[in-house]
């Protein structure tokens, strides 16, 4: 089986398809999707949306593009939402100098607020860094750590360099992998997947952006993970069973999940 570990299903752009994207994901072999929720309708909805199916979970934040418009109204609902134990992780939150659409200020604020709302739950967290890597990297070690460790995270929808990707895995922190790897032009991204110790590796659709190279240009759906699991196991040079049980396995664990779906 399948774990799609971050999903916009409850987005604008998703919601209005959702009747037919689950089945599909189901027949496709998915069996768990974690939802990303970033604003208050889409948190509403993902709560919802949970009550609904027992396969799918929530997690949530403010994204670092619309922290400074949106970050101070709704932190405390995303806090208080993580306080009452809706969410299996906090996030998508991190930071994003590519686009640049908070301040970057700003941007490390809200970063620092969620690293410790982690904390202070104790829920694992979910980044999103792009070309932000050395203040990541820097906040990350100052303000994350435990008894000389770092506590749990993932990067999801890894997009850096083989040298970023090598120092997330010595921090002990998983990389999630999304449909750019399929794209004809990733061979970086390919050595990173070569690279990733097995134990330390997630698979996601990041739904509905970034559909894989064979559904290039289409709306992108939980089932399409299956592309991405496939590509990667040719890379690692492993059967895709095994490929889909060990990253299973590593989603539902950090999750804080049943190991055993």
């Amino acid at each position: 089986m399948l774990f799609d570990s971050h999903a916009h299903l409850t987005s604008a752009h998703v919601l209005p398809k959702l009747d037919e994207m689950l089945p599909r994901a189901r027949e496709g072999g998915v069996d768990r999707i974690v939802n990303i929720c970033t604003d208050r309708p889409s948190l509403e909805a993902g709560i919802e949306l949970a009550k609904k199916h027992s396969w799918i979970y929530n997690a949530g934040a403010t994204t670092p593009h619309d922290v400074e418009k949106e970050g101070e109204e709704l932190f405390p609902l995303f806090a208080e939402h993580a306080r009452n134990g809706d969410f299996v992780a906090v996030g998508e939150t991190g930071l994003d100098y590519f686009y640049n659409h908070s301040d970057r200020a700003v941007q490390r604020d809200f970063f620092v607020r969620y690293l410790k709302l982690a904390r202070e739950t104790q829920l694992p967290i979910i980044i999103h860094c792009r070309e932000a890597f050395d203040d990541f990297f820097e906040i990350l070690d100052a303000e994350y750590m435990q008894d000389g460790r770092h506590l749990p995270g993932v990067l999801h929808c890894f997009t850096g360099t083989l040298a970023e990707a090598e120092e997330v895995i010595k921090r002990g922190w998983y990389l999630s992998l999304s449909g750019i790897v399929t794209f004809k032009k990733s061979e970086e991204l390919r050595d990173v997947a070569r690279m990733v110790p097995l134990d330390q590796l997630f698979i996601e659709t990041d739904t509905p952006y970034l559909a894989p190279q064979k559904y290039r240009g289409k709306t992108n759906e939980p089932a399409y993970v299956a592309e991405t699991a496939t590509l990667i196991a040719d890379v690692k040079d492993i059967s895709r069973d095994e490929l889909a049980k060990a990253t299973h396995h590593n989603a539902s664990s950090f999750f804080g999940l049943s190991t055993a779906s």
